[in-house]
């Protein structure tokens, strides 16, 4: 999807991309190498990231009106879309060359050459389409929300919806939402990722919501309808029974898989044979699907995901470095008007 190829190019250093780099059927200019300083023809609004006075000379040709021939979407609206999964790169820099009609009636292309502030660094150039509705993006196999502010619907709707155990602050302006499955073992990984960023920013209420993944791991389902249970019976037990399901994650198998959930609701304080017996109600089984249900609309596609206000950002395998992460929450943050509050030695219990 679109923000992960944006994160991995912060992260290893390369210019990250909005898109699969256009290959064919492009019509626009090609990108070419850095031009001699000349004086600027090409509008303030198409270049939104500023150069500064010291840095290098524009890298990107002028831009052709003729490249333009699609009403929507605003070149504003790209750059503000842009800005949003971007923005927490002050090197990144780029321009709009085209937004064009296709084919399909009321889908539009656009294409961006990105490059950075470095001497000498490489333009790139990337396209993706945006739905009739002005509502999406499609880049390669990956569907996100598109706009000037991409993040609001994803973000309402899990203030709304978002019903896993909580903890941090007790208001939603600052949200993130971890979706994952107490049998993955990236979701495991990512722990410590998230009792990191509970002490980075104090002010933010982080919810776990279960996103089991059941055609992989068999016992996802049942380890969340037991959390689900768990969080019911004693307000903040969850995490206690989450990380003993992780600590003995290699033991949910057919032979000890029971056995296993069971110890974690022992050390959770609780009593396994009543935490079974709500598990295995309809309600609950409900609550689980449900939870599935809102990842699946919203657009999460593995687990674990982190969503900071509805902006999804994988957070397994080593996809996204700590520091680049916490510049795009700081970023997220400034964005949303809120204060992450003051980075805390440890983490409350």
């Amino acid at each position: 999807m679109l923000s992960v190829a944006v994160a991995a190019g912060a992260q290893t250093g390369t210019t990250g991309t909005a898109a699969t780099p256009a290959q064919t059927g492009t019509t626009a200019p090609k990108a070419a190498a850095p031009a001699p300083a000349q004086k600027a023809t090409t509008p303030a609004p198409l270049h939104l990231n500023d150069l500064g006075q010291m840095s290098r000379p524009d890298p990107f040709p002028p831009v052709n009106p003729k490249y333009f021939t699609a009403a929507t979407p605003t070149v504003d609206t790209v750059n503000s879309f842009l800005k949003s999964l971007w923005g927490y790169d002050s090197n990144r820099i780029w321009r709009v060359e085209a937004i064009q009609k296709t084919q399909a009636p009321g889908v539009s292309k656009v294409i961006v050459f990105v490059s950075d502030k470095t001497a000498n660094a490489k333009v790139q150039s990337s396209a993706f389409f945006v739905t009739p509705d002005g509502t999406h993006a499609i880049a390669g196999d990956g569907v996100i929300p598109f706009g000037a502010n991409p993040f609001a619907e994803i973000r309402k709707t899990l203030e709304t919806r978002a019903d896993g155990a909580a903890r941090g602050a007790a208001g939603k302006d600052f949200l993130m939402v971890e979706f994952a499955d107490l049998q993955c073992p990236h979701c495991k990984e990512a722990q410590g990722t998230m009792d990191q960023l509970m002490k980075d920013f104090p002010n933010a209420r982080f919810v776990f919501q279960s996103f089991p993944l059941t055609q992989l791991h068999p016992f996802a389902f049942k380890a969340a309808a037991y959390g689900y249970c768990v969080e019911k019976q004693k307000n903040g037990a969850f995490f206690t029974y989450a990380a003993a399901v992780f600590d003995k994650q290699e033991a949910l198998t057919a032979e000890t898989g029971d056995a296993t959930l069971k110890d974690a609701v022992t050390k959770a304080g609780l009593d396994p044979a009543a935490i079974d017996a709500c598990a295995a109600t309809q309600a609950t089984k409900d609550e689980v699907n449900n939870s599935i249900k809102l990842a699946e609309e919203i657009g999460v596609n593995e687990t674990p995901m982190l969503a900071v206000n509805g902006h999804l950002l994988p957070i397994g395998n080593t996809k996204l470095s700590y520091e680049t992460l916490k510049k795009i929450v700081e970023y997220q943050a400034q964005m949303d008007g809120v204060n992450p509050g003051t980075p805390t030695a440890s983490v409350a219990k």
